[in-house]
């Protein structure tokens, strides 16, 4: 077997009845929920499979929803082609899906992940009621352009690229009427599409400042160790071994662009993959691979 590269979902994955089938049919999955619940002090599996839709989206809870989820999808994976698992040679996550990824890389032990996650998840939610935000995927147009397009929109307000996901994908992200101010323009200055997303605010940008201080703490209670393969981080599309960068990186995160696209690029060109799997609920890393290296083969394990 050729080498594989794992990629792990962020936030926005999340739907309403995953997991469910997952549980019903490997035990290892469900004892992934079980050891949730434990930690978290709430049925975790039954928020995935029964919802209600405005709870399991809340930020609070679609971050471990999800990191659980993607886990528990890797159980299924391992029990049916552990050849798959041993094949990975590198990893990364979008957004959230770095905690999972360096789960899997063993820096992180699953019970700490989903402390850190849970606090995440938490301190986002909060940095978000404290200031109207949200964020606008913005479709068919050039970086260079949106750039501009933020700093005219702005007006004195945060806004700023929060996703370079793939090519003519790009997410803004900030003060509600500054993106707002954005997606007019954008629509203006010629872009395919311009949709507003369904999150709870910024993210990836200062006024997520205050989850930071949050994350930073817990992190510090968590032993972390250098993971068994390359991690790409969000932040630099590069893989780190030091803990202690890892650490800041992942505080930085959260105030910083996702890079995405230069993530996938660095995975597809140092490693020598063959073959990508996408693993937890939804296809969204999957679409956004054909859009940045449209043959590469990127197969799926949902949740």
């Amino acid at each position: 077997m050729g080498k594989t590269a794992f990629l792990f979902p962020g936030q926005g994955a999340q739907t309403v009845g995953m997991a469910a089938e997952l549980c019903a049919e490997f035990p290892q999955a469900k004892e992934r929920f079980a050891q949730a619940q434990e930690i978290l002090g709430y049925d975790l599996l039954a928020l995935c499979t029964n919802g209600p839709a405005e709870q399991l989206d809340s930020t609070a809870h679609s971050q471990p929803a999800i990191y659980v989820a993607s886990l528990a999808a890797l159980e299924r994976l391992d029990a049916e082609h552990p050849d798959v698992v041993d094949s990975c040679v590198v990893t990364a996550g979008l957004s959230l899906g770095e905690y999972t990824a360096l789960t899997f890389a063993g820096s992180l032990s699953f019970a700490d992940g989903l402390r850190v996650v849970a606090e995440r998840g938490a301190a986002m939610q909060d940095a978000s009621e404290a200031s109207p935000s949200g964020m606008v995927s913005v479709l068919g147009m050039e970086l260079a352009d949106i750039e501009k397009i933020v700093a005219e929109a702005s007006q004195g307000e945060v806004l700023a690229v929060a996703n370079h996901l793939c090519p003519g994908n790009i997410v803004v992200s900030g003060a509600n009427s500054a993106c707002e101010r954005a997606a007019e323009l954008a629509e203006q200055g010629g872009a395919m599409r311009v949709v507003p997303l369904a999150v709870a605010g910024a993210f990836h940008t200062e006024l997520m400042r205050s989850a930071v201080a949050r994350l930073e703490a817990v992190l510090e209670t968590v032993d972390l160790r250098p993971p068994r393969i390359p991690v790409i981080s969000n932040v630099d599309a590069q893989p780190h071994d030091d803990p202690v960068e890892i650490r800041r990186l992942l505080g930085e995160q959260v105030v910083n662009a996702v890079r995405w696209e230069d993530s996938m690029r660095r995975v597809l060109a140092d490693y020598g993959v063959d073959t990508c799997w996408e693993i937890g609920p939804g296809r969204v890393l999957r679409g956004l691979l054909k859009r940045i290296e449209r043959k590469f083969p990127c197969e799926g394990i949902t949740a």
